[in-house]
């Protein structure tokens, strides 16, 4: 399907048009946008709010499980961190404005 020039040609006009008419409706298109954005937001609230205080929460058939291992190499890495941290406030660094002469 070809779209003919004069009918692109067109659109290209009420395109370069449409900024400026916008502008000129300042009022209009304020209110215009609102509106669309408070149609979107009642959507979007009515959606993830309304909605899910309707559906029924699902069941789990098997409890969660707690992986101990996991747990015990995450507890030793912050353990490892944690020294060298303690192990940085006991070092000592040299003072590079030593050697400057005072006037």
């Amino acid at each position: 399907m070809k779209i003919p020039k004069r009918k692109i040609k067109k659109i290209k006009e009420v395109l370069k048009r449409l900024p400026k008419n916008l502008c000129q409706r300042a009022f209009l298109t304020f209110f215009g946008f609102f509106l669309i954005i408070l149609i979107l937001g009642s959507f979007i609230f009515y959606k993830y709010s309304i909605l899910e205080e309707q559906r029924e929460p699902q069941i789990l058939k098997r409890p969660a499980e707690f992986d101990e291992k996991k747990y015990q190499r995450v507890l030793d890495f912050w353990e490892e961190r944690e020294e060298k941290f303690k192990q940085i406030e006991f070092k000592e660094y040299p003072n590079p404005f030593k050697g400057l002469t005072e006037e």
